[in-house]
């Protein structure tokens, strides 16, 4: 919940929609790629962060989430301005599967760097806390 609140409050600062389809101009935007990629990888960074060892695994899902609900928000409640339309269903799964691969890269680094799980010490606490079966 926190990476998509994360993720959802950074795309209403950026003030951008990303399922409204401006046309082929529209994607050159370089806040439409600050909120592919950015604010999904900070919501990933969150999610490691508060989640710790599996981080990298659930930080698929808070971009997905949002993504959802406001393509959702956008098709139902109508909200879409004149100068614009909802971006076609293939253009936005490619751009949902960019969000969750920028998360990704959030919930990866963010175990690496703020748990510090992939380092030698760390491992080596591990392994001598495993019980040696000769007895």
């Amino acid at each position: 919940m926190i990476g998509s609140a994360v993720n959802y409050f950074g795309d209403r600062l950026l003030g951008i929609k990303m399922e409204l389809w401006h046309g082929f101009s529209g994607l050159t935007s370089a806040v439409l790629w600050l909120d592919v990629f950015i604010v999904p990888f900070i919501a990933g960074l969150a999610v490691a962060w508060v989640f710790g060892r599996g981080g990298k695994w659930l930080c698929y899902f808070p971009p997905l989430i949002v993504r959802f609900i406001s393509y959702g928000q956008l098709r139902y409640l109508g909200e879409i301005p004149a100068e614009s339309t909802l971006i076609p269903l293939g253009w936005w799964g490619f751009f949902v599967i960019l969000a969750i691969e920028g998360a990704a890269f959030g919930g990866i680094l963010g175990e690496v760097f703020i748990k510090r799980i992939y380092t030698r010490s760390a491992a080596a606490k591990v392994a001598s806390k495993i019980p040696d079966r000769k007895q």
